[in-house]
């Protein structure tokens, strides 16, 4: 079977549907499953309680569409299994539970990550303890309790790139967790550079149409046992048309952000040497996400773009700007948002498949209202 990607993100979780006698993946509502032999659903009960991977019975248990995209985005990641959720604060939820629940409470984390994920660590809310560190002082701060060690590369929003094979060295035993949303498997694989659990707020690149909601992780058979009890237990699972459309979605997700990531890297050229913008934040591994901090006002830029779209969010098919610092990374405390490289001028763009000439029209004309 090949393994190249492009053909993979297309007949992942779809390799049974000829044998099936099907074209497009089958959507499965059920809410429960009837069976007339109790003793054996108890048995497999029995089984789900234990770790094991059972399917049917009860919708919170797992859902046959929801499994085919959980298989797909394992398998395009390079993982044995992978784990769907309600939305991606849910799926990181369940990866805190799940330390906390082996009695590892404590967190290592490497700033900047996404806003509500910042506040969900800060806030202790799940019983965890964060420790914030620079990725060169990771090591140093590993504890006996300490279950994970929480990156995000390209980080939101700044686009800062972190040396994942070097974390995963430094953190030795513990668990590295690498936010993959910005840059998708596409154009990195963390768990072939030694990270141990990947995570996806599928709601961006993944779904990729600005129309469903829902997070996965993708990780070993341990992780993936104690994530399906805890979203068994915690209700956080992922709807049956939310798995249907993220399935549908992975199958254009290469084209999708190629053509998405070429638009950026033009406009990252552009905007460096626009007389408004001060500084241009774009990976060296390239993407759709562009950053950058203006020399004037970022409110009077939000306020003027007329194609591209002000909002929240990213990956979508169309152009999205917006200021992290009133939005996405507005529970961060203004001091860790500054230390972090948060500024007030800071803007995050990202690149949809509009036509690149139409999308810098409407940006230097924005530009100019600052």
């Amino acid at each position: 079977m090949t393994s190249a990607l492009r053909t993979r993100a297309v007949h992942a979780g779809r390799d049974d549907l000829t044998d099936l006698g099907l074209h497009a993946a089958p959507l499965d509502f059920s809410t429960t499953y009837p069976s007339r032999d109790s003793a054996e659903e108890a048995r497999r009960i029995d089984e789900f309680t234990a770790g094991g991977k059972v399917t049917g019975i009860y919708g919170r248990i797992g859902n046959p569409t929801v499994e085919r995209f959980e298989q797909a985005l394992a398998e395009l990641e390079g993982f044995e299994y992978g784990v769907a959720f309600a939305s991606g604060m849910a799926a990181i939820s369940a990866c805190l539970l799940s330390a906390v629940a082996q009695g590892k409470r404590h967190v290592v984390g490497v700033r900047p990550l996404y806003g509500s994920t910042d506040h969900l660590l800060t806030s202790g809310l799940l019983g965890t303890e964060v420790t914030w560190v620079g990725p060169e002082d990771v090591a140093g701060e590993i504890r006996p309790d300490t279950g994970l060690v929480f990156v995000e590369t390209p980080a939101n929003p700044t686009l800062t790139e972190l040396d994942i094979a070097a974390l995963a060295s430094a953190c030795g035993e513990v668990p590295l967790l690498v936010d993959n949303t910005f840059a998708t498997p596409v154009l990195q694989r963390p768990g072939r550079l030694g990270a141990r659990i990947v995570l996806h707020s599928a709601t961006k690149f993944l779904g990729g149409h600005g129309d469903v909601m829902g997070g996965v992780v993708a990780c070993d058979a341990e992780e993936a046992a104690r994530l399906r009890q805890i979203r068994f237990a915690t209700g956080g699972v992922l709807h049956p048309l939310a798995g249907y459309l993220l399935l549908r979605g992975l199958a254009t997700l290469p084209l999708r952000v190629t053509a998405a990531s070429a638009t950026a890297a033009i406009l990252a050229e552009r905007l460096a040497s626009h007389p408004a913008v001060h500084a241009v934040h774009y990976p060296k591994l390239g993407g759709p996400l562009v950053a950058f901090e203006l020399a004037g006002d970022p409110h009077a830029l939000i306020g003027a773009v007329r194609l591209i779209t002000p909002a929240v969010s990213l990956g979508s098919v169309d152009t999205l700007i917006q200021h992290p610092a009133s939005l996405t990374h507005r529970v961060v405390p203004a001091g860790d948002r500054e230390e972090a490289g948060i500024t007030d001028r800071l803007i995050r763009l990202s690149a949809g498949l509009e036509d690149v000439e139409d999308l810098w029209h409407d940006l230097d004309q924005a530009l100019k209202a600052c």
